[in-house]
């Protein structure tokens, strides 16, 4: 299997201050990968090197085989932790706007914004204007413009964060429809359930450093063997 995502060796700093530490990853092509640990440890700031938002100090970062994620940015979908709409815009012109951003003629972008609005039960909300929207609903016109143009590589930063349950159940059924249809995922999170749920492979990170990384039912079966 092929990787969608390389990291070798990335660290970033600022100054004394290590935000991340030598960090080596590996995302298989298809999967759905889990990338953990406490706030603060680095993960943010690793997936905006990743989308290269931040340079890294040292290292090298692969995407969808590309030495830049600029390179390849219409292949890619990014859900950041702090989520913002243009308020002022109905839900459906922004999703249109945004599809037109990544190269879907403005047709398609009305018609996918519609159609992607009722599947996401936002169908009668689609000329309210995302200022009236509740946050719950905002959210989901988020992660609806993150994954509008069918990117090969999905990166959600606490994806489920702010969802009540029935909607955080709705997401994590898109996850794995996203999956089954060959997107690789990868979601920075420190909800285990949605981890044990959801996750092929992960990444576990503290203090800028890697802690551990596998496949998930290899890492399960150490810890138990562990325990006794």
């Amino acid at each position: 299997m092929t990787d969608a995502l390389v990291l070798e060796n990335v660290s970033k700093r600022y100054g004394d201050f290590n935000a991340v530490s030598n960090l080596s990853l590996r995302v298989p092509t298809g999967s759905v990968y889990g990338f953990l640990g406490p706030n603060g440890a680095g993960k943010t700031t690793t997936i905006r090197m990743i989308l290269e938002i931040l340079k890294p100090s040292s290292g090298r970062i692969c995407v969808l085989g590309a030495e830049s994620a600029l390179d390849v940015r219409d292949r890619l979908g990014y859900l950041p932790e702090e989520k913002g709409l243009y308020k002022k815009m109905k839900a459906w012109a922004i999703i249109a706007y945004f599809a037109s951003l990544k190269g879907v003629g403005r047709k398609e972008a009305k018609h996918r914004a519609y159609e992607l609005l009722e599947r996401y039960g936002l169908g009668d909300f689609a000329e309210s204007k995302t200022e009236a929207l509740s946050k719950g609903m905002q959210q989901k016109i988020q992660f609806i413009i993150t994954v509008l143009h069918e990117p090969e590589l999905l990166i959600f930063d606490e994806p489920f964060s702010g969802f009540d349950p029935i909607n955080t159940e709705l997401i994590k059924n898109e996850i794995l429809a996203l999956k089954e249809n060959g997107a690789t995922i990868i979601f920075s999170t420190h909800n285990m359930e949605s981890v044990e749920e959801l996750c092929d492979h992960i990444a576990l990170i503290d203090n800028s450093k890697k802690i551990l990384d596998g496949k998930l039912k290899d890492i399960r079966s150490s810890h138990k063997s562990n325990t006794y």
